[in-house]
């Protein structure tokens, strides 16, 4: 099958605080709508393997990375930000994440897959360089762009990132290397109010207001991402799927439903087909009403799959 689709039951080993958004039910939500759909039959199926070393060292301060690992305790949480907890599992969880995008990286520019679905927890694109926030310890994208980069082949990736909330940890980690556009679609003024407007030619910001809708979401995306890909030529496309950017999200404030969902996905195969010989990752960030966070990540996959 040329798309796959990554999760492990081992994600559920990280549960922050009773009634935390970020919670296992998201992708047990995902993977049940998935199998009651039929999508599963549709695509393969991998369990995640753990991130390499290496992989991780690319992406994050090593002295980061000791620190997490030094947080990490035997019973109980410990908090790393705000509404950020380590858990006894989480590490192991978000190694596991970090990983799909790895393998998922490797085997698309192997050719043994054409596109994958990482449908992992905990996110990723709030984890900065030297710092955990917004649910996020490991920058599940950045890993899989520094992942792509080693290859001999691979000069140019670009992140494409439509979660409602401002990619500020994916930004962050590639301020300084043109090699990798990020495109980042997001709500403003709104959580993380971090490096939303880094400049750099190949950093993509889109800030739009609370309560936008299709009309106006789809208009930007055309204006700002469509030329800011066309002119980087990258290789491979990078996904930061985040689905709360939906109307029914209780963390968003945007109004869009499934039927954008598919069509940003479509967009971005027909850019990936243009430019990367159809080739894409994509990977799970936001995406907190059960419902509608299932319901979205069916119609991107199916969208993968078109």
């Amino acid at each position: 099958m040329d798309v796959a689709l990554f999760s492990h039951p081992k994600y559920d080993l990280h549960r922050m605080s009773e009634g935390h958004p970020e919670c296992p039910e998201r992708t047990q939500a995902i993977l049940k709508h998935f199998r009651t759909t039929g999508l599963l039959e549709m695509v393969a199926t991998r369990e995640s393997r753990p991130v390499t070393p290496e992989a991780l060292a690319r992406t994050h301060q090593p002295a980061y990375l000791r620190s997490l690992a030094d947080c990490a305790p035997a019973s109980g949480l410990v908090p790393i930000d705000a509404d950020t907890l380590l858990a006894p599992g989480s590490l192991q969880a978000a190694n596991l994440a970090a990983g799909a995008v790895e393998e998922a990286v490797d085997l698309v520019l192997k050719g043994d897959l054409k596109r994958a679905f990482c449908a992992g927890r905990p996110p990723g694109h709030h984890a900065e360089f030297a710092d955990a926030m917004g649910f996020c310890f490991f920058n599940n994208v950045a890993v899989a762009a520094r992942t792509a980069l080693a290859h001999r082949d691979i000069e140019r990736v670009a992140i494409l990132d439509f979660d409602v909330h401002h990619g500020n940890g994916t930004v962050d980690i590639f301020e300084k290397s043109p090699e990798v556009l990020v495109c980042s679609s997001f709500q403003h003024p709104f959580y993380p109010h971090r490096h939303f407007d880094t400049p750099g030619e190949h950093l993509v910001h889109t800030p739009l207001p609370a309560r936008t809708g299709s009309r106006a979401f789809r208009r930007a995306i055309e204006r700002d991402w469509i030329p800011a890909v066309e002119r980087h030529r990258p290789q491979l496309l990078l996904v930061s799927a985040g689905f709360d950017a939906h109307t029914r999200d209780p963390l968003g404030q945007f109004d869009l439903t499934e039927d954008d969902f598919t069509w940003i996905t479509g967009l971005i195969v027909s850019l990936a087909n243009d430019h990367a010989a159809g080739r894409i990752v994509s990977t799970l960030e936001g995406g907190y009403h059960l419902g509608a966070l299932a319901r979205s990540a069916e119609a991107h996959l199916r969208a993968l799959l078109a």
